[in-house]
């Protein structure tokens, strides 16, 4: 049976943190000094940062060469697992500091998360799911694949770092440029592209909060899950990371 809570404290609140727009280093660094907090006990409780990054391209552990734009845009190589993937205005990015349950089940934790982004998308009647051995939350039908959320982390000392972008109303065109995820053969979307509507991202947050909320402390009942992949463990002790 699932555990209860992916938290190692679920007792404590969960505070959410509404930071508007941040450069992607500014927050990069932010989120790296709470997590370092939160693992020496400095920081008593976990966190839920929200915002938006000007656009900005980055690039995890596994991008290759193939991946990158080919705009000649910059692009900011990251700790966390995966590929490339873009950042940029009109999508609701998500960093969890969390410190985890023993022991760690870092799968766990991503289906959570891709849970919660599903249930989101319910909220705004778009049909979003899982698709086998891809992670991340996508919307499938008779027009093919196409990608709404990606989800990158990393663990470390317990504590994880990095998280989830949902494509709100995002400036599509910029995925144009690279291989987004390196997945080539399938498509991007958006939230507002799905339903055929103008949604924002501040439509979406409070939805987001009580989802990611409710998945965190809660039993994942919404069937079998499918699609984590590329778990991969680096040299250096306590540390883990997943796209």
């Amino acid at each position: 049976m699932p555990r209860e809570s992916i938290r190692s404290d679920p007792n404590t609140p969960i505070e959410v943190r509404n930071l508007g727009v941040v450069d992607y280093r500014d927050a990069y660094e932010a989120q790296h000094a709470l997590a370092a907090e939160r693992a020496d006990g400095t920081l008593d409780h976990d966190l839920l940062l929200l915002l938006e990054h000007p656009s900005t391209y980055t690039a995890g552990k596994r991008t290759e060469q193939s991946d990158l734009p080919t705009n000649g845009a910059t692009v900011v190589d990251v700790d966390r697992g995966g590929r490339i993937t873009w950042h940029g205005p009109g999508q609701l990015v998500g960093y969890p500091i969390v410190a985890l349950a023993q022991p760690l089940d870092v799968v766990d934790y991503v289906r959570r998360i891709e849970s919660a982004l599903i249930t989101v998308c319910a909220r705004f009647s778009v049909t979003a799911g899982r698709v086998e051995g891809r992670s991340g939350v996508w919307v499938c039908d008779d027009a093919g694949e196409r990608k709404l959320g990606q989800i990158g982390i990393r663990v470390a000392r317990g504590v994880t770092l990095h998280g989830f972008a949902l494509n709100v109303h995002p400036d599509m065109s910029a995925f144009d440029a690279i291989v987004p995820c390196g997945i080539a053969d399938a498509g991007v979307t958006s939230l507002a592209l799905e339903a055929g509507r103008e949604i924002t991202v501040d439509d979406v947050l409070v939805d987001v909060v009580d989802a990611v909320r409710s998945a965190f402390d809660h039993r994942d009942v919404d069937g079998v899950v499918t699609g984590i992949t590329d778990s991969q463990t680096s040299p250096e002790p306590g540390v883990a990371s997943v796209r």
